[in-house]
């Protein structure tokens, strides 16, 4: 096996926003707290100590272990939930949609870099403890985003009403989609682990929160890794009063607000705040809360709270709200002892709109820290991308790019105009200089001109471009399915692939390989070859 790492920026696959954070760029300085690196973190562990009170480590605990009551968990994942009692244990936290048999690969390496993360941080402050938390988004109510995964490039897909959390869906239905994915599997013991993976997370649990747990918790058990479902009621306990200053305020909206207007100046925004970042969630629905005429309403519904009312809701029964993306980074770092979350680059992106908000309500903001991320290449493919000469870097350059190099390379024809438009350029300077002595009608005919033959002499370049390639047409096939292969619909294959598509070729050893090579704290992607 090889593995090779390159620059996230040399990918083109990540934003602008994100090559800044990494390179630190003075823009962004003021949207996060400390920087994912040794320094950072020592500065973190200090900052969460003081804040994080032993009462809350208790209620958290109790509320873990009540969620796994009903589950069969390693010794490894009971030990990490005795140690958040202590005060000189800490979390390391990625989430993640509760798609439908974990949706896309980088699932995996969100966990895994978690995990890794919390292994070298232990090895770098061995006084302190280190649990590595995986947060199941089970308040989400987009089931369109999460009720497929592909496999083999077919998409299977579960079809059932929408409406509500999705951590509370029943998991009726999902026999028909095993049975179309067992079919597609086949019958080696890699298949038949997979089968028995996915019936047993979805044919022997009620709802989609403890199936995600099931599985998440099959593979992910040995290294201890914790599973929290916000939706609980001790916890949101917690999260009350802040829930009431949400409510009374309207703080989130006023802080991000400002946020946003000051990073848009350079950078695409990711999500935008409303006035009240809640949601009120009922057994088929989770709508948003919105303050009118001194009411307080929920949305497509006939739900109304005065002021008093809603508020001995929020004492009475916290369950019923539901914080959105704005405020569910809030509301994990208030229950967990928090040192980082990892994220990709939008999850990340959005973050960075929060800082002013944490500050205003006085909870330390987490380091902000970019997942890894995976390119696998087979020893087949690899062979290939040698004999085209097509270099780790060049595979992931835009394919009408990568073609276009490739055939240029390939030719003895001269394709490249530059010299004859430059060439061109000069004539017209001198055309220009005559032009200035006359008038500026004749100037301008000088300037039009010149435009329309430069103009012509491009589109001259780009029809021989296009003829050489169709003379090249083995070259390019070639390069196109290649390419197909290894980046799907001209994207990362983490995006486009489940686990199940290696694991059935390479067995739990594709587990061992990620969690053995991927390095969160290197910040750079990762290509193994295998």
């Amino acid at each position: 096996m090889k593995v090779t790492h390159i620059p996230f920026q040399e990918t083109g696959f990540f934003s602008e926003i994100m090559h800044h954070y990494l390179e630190q760029n003075k823009n962004l300085k003021t949207f996060y707290n400390n920087f994912p690196n040794l320094e950072g973190f020592q500065n973190q562990i200090v900052e969460k100590e003081k804040s994080f009170s032993l009462e809350n480590r208790t209620i958290l605990a109790n509320a873990l272990t009540q969620q796994y009551d009903e589950f069969s968990i390693s010794e490894a994942t009971k030990e990490n939930i005795k140690l958040l009692r202590k005060k000189e244990t800490f979390t390391i936290t990625t989430g993640h949609q509760l798609n439908l048999f974990t949706g896309p690969l980088y699932f995996l390496y969100k966990i895994f870099s978690t995990i890794n993360l919390c292994e070298e941080l232990a090895d770098k402050f061995p006084d302190k403890n280190f649990v590595p938390i995986y947060w199941m988004a089970t308040e989400d109510h987009d089931f369109e985003e999460i009720n497929y995964f592909n496999f083999d490039g077919k998409k299977v897909a579960w079809n059932r009403k929408d409406g509500g959390a999705v951590g509370r869906f029943s998991t009726e239905g999902l026999e028909e989609v095993f049975q179309v994915f067992s079919n597609h599997l086949g019958n080696s013991k890699n298949a038949e682990y997979l089968k028995n993976l996915f019936s047993k997370g979805y044919l022997e649990h009620q709802n989609l929160a403890d199936a995600t747990r099931f599985i998440a918790n099959e593979i992910f058990k040995t290294y201890g890794l914790i599973i929290v479902d916000g939706d609980d009621t001790q916890l949101k306990r917690v999260f009350a009063p802040f829930m009431k200053q949400e409510l009374q305020e309207e703080t989130s909206f006023t802080s991000v607000t400002k946020s946003v207007e000051e990073l848009e100046k350079n950078y695409k925004i990711q999500v935008n705040p409303r006035e009240i970042n809640l949601f009120y969630l009922g057994d088929d629905f989770r709508e948003r809360i919105i303050f009118e005429n001194d009411i307080y309403k929920v949305n497509n519904t006939d739900i109304t709270f005065t002021k008093d009312k809603i508020l001995a809701e929020v004492t009475n029964n916290p369950l019923v709200f539901s914080p959105n993306v704005i405020m569910r980074p809030l509301y994990q770092e208030v229950i967990l002892p928090n040192l980082c979350y990892i994220g990709g680059g939008g999850e990340l992106a959005y973050w960075l709109e929060l800082k002013a908000y944490f500050d205003k309500v006085e909870v330390p903001f987490p380091i902000l820290l970019l997942r890894n991320s995976v390119q696998v290449i087979s020893e087949k493919q690899a062979r290939k991308l040698d004999k085209l000469n097509i270099s780790k870097k060049k595979l992931f350059l835009n394919q009408y790019d990568l073609i276009s190099q490739k055939v240029v390379a390939n030719t003895d024809i001269e394709t490249d105009f530059s010299d004859k438009i430059k060439y061109l350029k000069s004539q017209f300077k001198d055309l220009k200089e005559v032009a200035q002595k006359t008038d500026v009608t004749f100037l301008n005919a000088v300037n039009a001109q010149e435009k329309k033959q430069i103009k012509g002499l491009e589109n001259l370049e780009k029809r021989l471009l296009k003829a050489e390639k169709r003379r090249q047409k083995d070259l390019v096939d070639r390069i196109t399915l290649l390419q197909n292969e290894i980046l799907p619909n001209e994207s990362l294959e983490e995006r486009q692939r489940n686990f199940s598509n290696y694991y059935l070729e390479y067995g739990a050893s594709f587990l061992s390989i990620l969690k053995e090579e991927l390095k969160p704290l290197q910040l750079k992607f990762t290509i193994l070859e295998i």
